[in-house]
């Protein structure tokens, strides 16, 4: 990568007093070919973890912000006051306000978001709601996180999966997928961005494809959503899931599902719940009368924690919204591949700089071991096999990377 002139990079205060040995003199690197842009201050100071550490791990786990602890409070605090009286006003609408809200975070319509604890039983109410005596293949990629293909591997003998090859471990070629499915596909099931690379998929390519074939298109959103920009309906996908835990700043516990308007009314989950029924309080065993909207895909309580936690982590994301976040944390990204290649690292990313997202890879004999050794430095990291994961958000700062990069090429 072409780089411009080298620049002088000393540890900024406080961390030169908690990384031993790093401040002792000048580290020199070359200055990134786009300037990186600072964050605001505001926000970073709502997130207390850069106060004791350097943090690049928001592809496992968002930091957590003031906002958030500050939600929670409210729910303890309603909870301590009011007892179960609070689900009758407050809880109800808090509910509601997080579907809407992750509506607008994906481009979807009202009325098309159920909410789910985790990805797990979102792809269950998918998966429970097709028919496969038909169409009985389920097509996914080597690239998937495993939560996707382990939902349909679990229907050995009704189910047929597909897995379609990564030719480099970064990215599958459409023209793969294509040949993948068929006349007796059932679904395509799918990341918006890699976790095993980074790199972003084309899912309304993916979707032309499976449509042309009358399969359905499902994408795991997790490494996308909050980080990236998403039009659902542009997309022109069936289904979409992501959740709290990552780029939403909103911890475990909460996740959604997405599901197109004109397929709602023809699902009929075979595994459900009471938050399904269209008169829940009606508590009658014998019928099962499911909403209209996508909140028939819905199952148990949702957990208030995490509610409340992912509301006030969106409060930041539509801050700033999906197009401002980007732009910052590509140019975090790609300063951070500068640096990193400069000091000999080798990264495992995609080709161009419009197809990666913030997760970047870098190669590693022991990633584990160098994960720890980022750790004694109060640097926090995510290993992978073979790799060291690497994860600036727009939160970070170019220091908070060159400092891992330090670090990871110290003898």
């Amino acid at each position: 990568m072409a780089v411009t002139p080298f620049s002088v990079w000393p540890l900024p205060r406080p961390y030169g007093s908690r990384l031993r040995g790093l401040a002792a003199s000048p580290i020199f690197f070359p200055m990134s070919a786009a300037t990186v842009p600072a964050p605001p201050r505001d926000y970073r100071a709502e997130f207390p973890i850069f106060r004791r550490s350097v943090y690049l791990n928001s592809c496992s786990l968002g930091a957590l912000c003031t906002r958030s602890r500050a939600r929670v409070n409210e729910c303890l605090d309603l909870w301590e006051q009011r007892g179960a009286a609070a689900w009758y006003d407050v809880w109800w609408e808090a509910l509601a306000s997080l579907r809407r809200r992750y509506g607008l975070v994906i481009g979807a319509p009202p009325g098309t978001v159920a909410l789910h604890s985790n990805i797990s039983t979102a792809l269950t109410a998918v998966a429970e709601s097709l028919d496969y005596r038909l169409r009985r293949r389920v097509v996914v990629t080597s690239l998937e996180f495993p939560t996707v293909p382990y939902q349909w591997l679990a229907k050995a003998g009704e189910v047929e999966v597909v897995v379609v090859e990564s030719p480099d471990g970064i990215s599958v070629p459409l023209e793969a997928i294509e040949r993948a499915v068929d006349g007796k596909t059932a679904l395509v099931a799918t990341s918006h961005v890699f976790f095993t690379s980074g790199a972003i998929q084309d899912i309304r390519a993916v979707a032309e494809i499976a449509h042309r074939r009358g399969a359905l298109l499902l994408v795991d959103g997790y490494q996308a959503a909050g980080q990236l920009p998403v039009d659902v309906v542009a997309s022109d996908v069936d289904f979409y899931c992501a959740g709290g835990l990552k780029w939403l700043l909103g911890g475990s516990g909460v996740a959604f599902l997405y599901a197109r308007a004109d397929l709602i009314g023809g699902l009929t989950p075979r595994a459900t719940g009471w938050f399904a029924h269209r008169e829940q309080f009606r508590f009658d065993p014998r019928s099962l009368s499911l909403h209209a909207d996508a909140r028939r895909l819905e199952a148990g309580t949702p957990p208030l924690l995490p509610v409340y936690a992912q509301l006030g982590g969106l409060d930041v994301v539509e801050e700033l919204g999906p197009a401002e976040i980007r732009r910052r944390t590509i140019r975090l990204v790609e300063d951070l591949i500068d640096q990193a290649q400069w000091a000999g690292l080798r990264t495992k990313i995609a080709a161009r700089p419009d197809e990666r997202s913030a997760i970047v890879m870098l190669t590693s004999d022991d990633p584990a071991g160098d994960v720890r050794r980022l750790a004694d430095a109060s640097i926090i990291a995510d290993a992978r096999p073979g790799h060291v994961r690497l994860s600036p958000y727009f939160y970070n700062v170019a220091d908070d990377h060159r400092a891992a990069i330090e670090r990871l090429t110290r003898d």
